[in-house]
């Protein structure tokens, strides 16, 4: 039966910009879009609305990730350097997307990350040009500064809770020659001390919080929720709207200026393949013409895989036991609600640690986020003995992989393949960042609490094999997925992208999300997406080729 699509005037007509996905990029892109009163903007968001009390309380990430009201549930493929596992892949299903289920680390990277893309012939997009970009966002406890401002949405606060251990563990690792540094969002992030986060007074602080909700009384932004896109609607080579699903109905929206796919590293390689754009050979898989053959599309897809090593440790108080409490329970709930102070603020991680994982580095390879506590992963109950996650990741994994369709259905979940430890570099930075950790625990400062480790166990020699072995069977993403829909010259086959985020060979088409990152940068990506969105809107707002504001 042929289906019933509704016309766009229930829309109320056409708009100047579509905006798909409402998720830590999407918001920013509405909010700066709807600022020209006289233009109108579409905001479509797939998940729902933030209305549960586990989206704002900081440790509601142990509630949200693994759950399918705020979580997508993707998985990846059993993937060959994990020894045949495959991992949960949470990305944020609501309004704010992935960062109202995030760490909330605030970390822009390092400012070699940026040069590098100028390098690759993106002017625009070096350190120079994207740090006063990030200060302007910024609204940071430390208060104006060379590296950062106040005033803006983006809201960074000190941690809410401090711990001896991780006190202790940083010790170590000055014991070991990392410096101590009150802030890694200087452009060099090489260092220990503890993370600061997107809260405010306690509170999560998503982009849906800080660039989203505050504008929604504006009478030229329209936000609609539950939308699932099917596809961009093209006249030739030119974008001229979006059908999408909504309470049992396919509605077609109009613009006669932009469609914009703010949907994510997973998500808007998605739309862009069932659209017809993308590798020809992928689509004909399921007999979708081919609108611009694409090939980067689903490509080159980043992330950054952990290594949880997880230490046993003595006569000091972790989250564990707090946890399996009922009166540690109580009364963190109690210092909550009295302070908003206390572990129920608490980022999924509280130290870092940036350091080279050998000498063959110039620079932090290497990012560790400590913890507090250890369970076996994420949606599982913290273990009943006393313990600390000690998480190592490759900073920039040279493994890529891939985001396919799985069918034409909008409702197939996608072929998640990341390729990790795929190459040879990656499978001894892992090998050397579990040296690192366990070098680090054997340091003077740590010795009064004895620690054991756990996983992956001291049966696990320090050999090259036995090493690369364990780095497969406990390796984990951070969560990280990007660089899908590349930045990139014309020239470069697999790029996306150009550096006004404009789909290349297509027109009134843009991406401006995390996928167009064309290498990971070093560190948490979400405030380096916030970023991404505020200079790929201000690129759609001089409507000016020539000229990258």
């Amino acid at each position: 039966m042929e289906k019933t699509v509704v016309p766009s005037t229930e829309l109320d007509g056409d708009y100047d910009y579509i905006v798909v996905g409402a998720g830590s990029a999407g918001c920013v892109v509405a909010n700066r879009l709807s600022t020209d009163r006289n233009s109108r903007v579409l905001v479509l968001e797939a998940g729902g609305n933030d209305n549960w009390i586990w989206f704002h309380i900081p440790v509601g990430y142990l509630f949200a990730i693994g759950n399918p009201r705020s979580d997508w549930m993707f998985e990846t493929v059993k993937e060959a350097g994990l020894n045949g596992r495959s991992l949960k892949y949470p990305r944020g299903k609501v309004v704010g997307g992935s960062s109202a289920i995030n760490a909330m680390i605030s970390m822009r990277g390092q400012a070699s990350d940026y040069d590098h893309w100028r390098q690759l012939g993106l002017i625009g997009w070096g350190w120079d040009d994207v740090r006063p970009v990030f200060k302007r966002l910024d609204d940071h406890f430390m208060g104006e500064s060379e590296h950062h401002g106040v005033g803006g949405e983006w809201r960074v606060e000190p941690p809410g809770v401090r711990w001896d251990v991780l006190d202790s563990v940083a010790k170590a690792a000055v014991e070991m020659g990392i410096p101590m540094t009150p802030d890694f969002n200087t452009g060099d992030n090489t260092g220990v001390g503890y993370f600061h986060v997107n809260q405010k007074r306690g509170f999560r602080w998503s982009s849906a919080r800080g660039f989203l909700k505050p504008v929604l009384h504006r009478a030229n932004l329209r936000l609609e929720t539950g939308v699932l896109v099917e596809k961009v609607l093209f006249d030739g080579k030119r974008a001229v709207g979006v059908r999408y699903r909504q309470h049992g109905r396919t509605i077609e929206a109009r613009t006669k200026g932009e469609v914009i796919l703010s949907a994510g590293a997973i998500g808007s390689p998605e739309i862009l393949q069932r659209s017809g754009v993308g590798a020809a050979e992928w689509l004909s898989e399921f007999g979708i013409s081919t609108v611009a053959n694409r090939p980067g599309v689903g490509r080159n897809l980043q992330d950054h895989l952990q290594q949880r090593v997880i230490y046993r440790v003595h006569g000091t108080k972790t989250l564990n036991e707090t946890y399996h409490s009922l009166i540690g329970r109580a009364l963190m709930g109690l210092e909550y609600a009295l302070f908003r102070r206390g572990p129920l603020t608490m980022a999924p991680s509280q130290l870092g640690i940036f350091t080279t994982s050998s000498p063959a580095f110039d620079r932090a390879n290497i990012e560790f986020h400590v913890q507090p506590l250890s369970l076996d992963g994420f949606g599982d109950p913290l273990h009943r003995f006393p313990a600390i996650t000690v998480s190592a990741c490759n900073l920039r994994p040279t493994s890529r992989g891939t985001v396919r369709l799985r069918s034409a259905d909008p409702l197939a979940k996608p072929v998640i393949a990341p390729g990790y430890l795929s190459t040879e570099e990656d499978r001894r930075v892992a090998a050397d960042a579990i040296r690192v950790t366990r070098r680090l625990m054997k340091q003077e400062a740590l010795r009064r609490f004895r620690p054991e480790e756990h996983i992956p166990g001291p049966s696990i020699d320090d050999s090259e094999a036995a090493l690369a072995k364990a780095a497969s069977d406990i390796g984990t993403t951070i969560f990280h997925p990007v660089g899908t829909a590349k930045m990139g010259l014309e020239h470069d086959t697999l790029a996306v992208v150009d550096r006004h985020l404009c789909v290349i060979g297509l027109n009134g088409l843009r991406v401006i999300d995390a996928s167009v990152m064309p290498t990971i940068t070093s560190g948490n990506t979400n405030t380096p997406t916030i970023m991404i969105a505020d200079k790929g809107a201000q690129c759609v707002l001089s409507d000016a080729p020539y000229k990258l504001v």
